[in-house]
């Protein structure tokens, strides 16, 4: 992952804990309002993938064992991993995109619901996103996967050379010259691996993108509310297809891409699917961004005009991240897939315990609370949840005084501890194992191996029935505390 050239190391800086008394009286353990429903306190468990599911997207029995934990730790909503609308392979990531899928996602709600004697709602976030392949090497681009034009003919001078010459010629060049010879996306394809843009309108099925979607989404929505699933969380933020509407790099010509109106039709079109098909007793919000950082991309001046129709709209939450953008992506080894999470945008998503003066915590305190004040401003009160790197009762509190947000949400830290927000409602915050931000989980989720944190996947491995990964050398899931 992209670093800070400063590279300043920094140490967790939670502040000082509650007692007991003072958490009882703080904003951030009073309930709120999600639409229709009421949430017993401001924490939040955003969504993580675990890598846990099946390569068909079932629920499994570790799928279970990782909410139940967080659940444990009586949050006041946790939101389940990005599962996917529609029947395509995405590896060990949970789907709902079929009927079939009702009965585990049923399971999951019953055994968070069970786990947190009722103190958590739990919501599911639905994702779509475009197709993305593997780096190739570079002769097996060249044999199988370019189309040879008239314009690479002309590039090398050599209209009359058949295509397998053409091909064997272009395996054997070096970068520089091939600069000079391949489109943008050519060079794409073979430095990086094809990736599918919601711009390439020339493919039926890109094209047709409104028209599916919000069909798809609201069938999703359907079967989570089904399922006893208290609320859907619409995926509009980071690499995925929702998000890349709303972008500025979205210039389709066909109403749906160019000004911000146009940029914001299917994110709302789709809320409006979704809405007609669930009712307004069952809460729908999205998760969006608050800068895509990469040049050229949405900034916070359009993340609180989008946050602004949303609100207008009726969403019942917004969930504010940043970053984690394909378009400043390192590139991945022959053989691997671009992962939105390895440039400064990445960085930015999930700063770590190297950084610049600012530090890693609390980077998106500043522009969730612009749009939160564009959207009060508007004259709506929906709710909007911060996120980014806020691991103490202190933050979070000033966070909720100060009016920035009305949730105050914990990813990495509650990996860490699932029970930290538990611990400082009790008054035991020095109890709290504290995420150090070294991002293991997330070089995990890179490698899209089962996640876990490294301050307690070692810990007690001979402690009989836990769950443990294939190789026998991590556990599963965090350590019980009693409180």
């Amino acid at each position: 992952m992209w670093k800070p050239p400063e590279k300043i190391k920094y140490e967790p800086q939670p502040g000082a804990w509650p007692s007991k008394e003072q958490a009882s009286e703080s904003l951030w353990f009073s309930p709120v309002d999600i639409g229709p429903i009421q949430l017993e306190q401001r924490t939040w468990v955003p969504a993580m993938v675990p890598w846990r599911s099946t390569e068909e997207g079932i629920v499994t029995d570790e799928v279970l064992a990782w909410y139940e934990r967080f659940a444990k730790g009586q949050p006041g909503c946790v939101v389940v991993e990005a599962t996917g609308i529609r029947e395509v392979p995405s590896g060990p990531l949970l789907r709902i995109g079929h009927d079939r899928f009702i009965a585990g996602l049923k399971e999951l709600a019953d055994t968070v619901h069970r786990a947190s004697e009722g103190h958590t709602k739990l919501f599911i976030q639905l994702i779509d996103f475009l197709s993305i392949r593997r780096r190739p090497e570079a002769e097996k681009y060249f044999q199988r996967f370019l189309q040879i034009t008239d314009a690479h003919r002309e590039a090398l001078g050599v209209v009359d050379w058949p295509e397998e010459k053409i091909r064997e010629h272009l395996s054997t060049l070096e970068d520089e010259a091939l600069d000079d010879i391949l489109e943008e996306r050519e060079l794409e394809s073979l430095r990086m691996g094809a990736r599918e843009r919601v711009t390439d309108t020339e493919l039926d099925h890109i094209r047709d993108l409104p028209k599916v979607l919000p069909g798809l989404f609201a069938d999703a929505a359907e079967r989570a509310q089904k399922a006893g699933l208290d609320g859907v969380e619409l995926h509009y933020a980071h690499a995925y297809t929702m998000a890349s509407f709303l972008s500025r790099k979205n210039d389709r010509d066909d109403g749906y891409g160019g000004t911000r109106e146009n940029r914001v039709r299917l994110p709302l079109e789709v809320y409006a699917t979704v809405r007609e098909r669930v009712g307004h007793d069952f809460p729908v919000g999205c998760r969006y961004l608050s800068d895509e950082i990469f040049e050229d991309g949405n900034d916070v001046e359009d993340a609180a005009y989008i946050g602004v129709e949303l609100a207008r709209a009726g969403m019942d939450f917004l969930s504010i991240s940043r970053g984690g953008k394909f378009e400043d992506a390192k590139q991945p080894g022959i053989g691997e897939a671009a992962y939105p999470y390895t440039g400064r945008s990445g960085y930015e998503c999930m700063p770590g315990h190297f950084s610049d003066e600012f530090g890693p915590f609390g980077r998106n305190i500043k522009p969730t609370a612009e749009i939160k004040k564009a959207v009060n401003a508007a004259g709506f009160d929906t709710p909007i949840v911060v996120a980014g790197g806020i691991h103490g009762f202190e933050i979070a509190e000033k966070i909720l005084q100060n009016g920035e947000a009305d949730i105050v949400a914990s990813a990495r830290q509650a990996l860490a501890d699932p029970d930290w927000f538990l611990k400082t409602r009790l008054g035991k915050g020095s109890e709290v194992r504290l995420c150090t931000y070294t991002n293991y989980c997330e070089g995990l989720d890179q490698k899209h191996k089962v996640v876990t944190c490294k301050l307690w996947d070692r810990v007690d491995l001979d402690q009989p029935d836990i769950q443990m990964s294939a190789d026998g050398k991590r556990r599963l899931i965090a350590p019980d505390w009693q409180a």
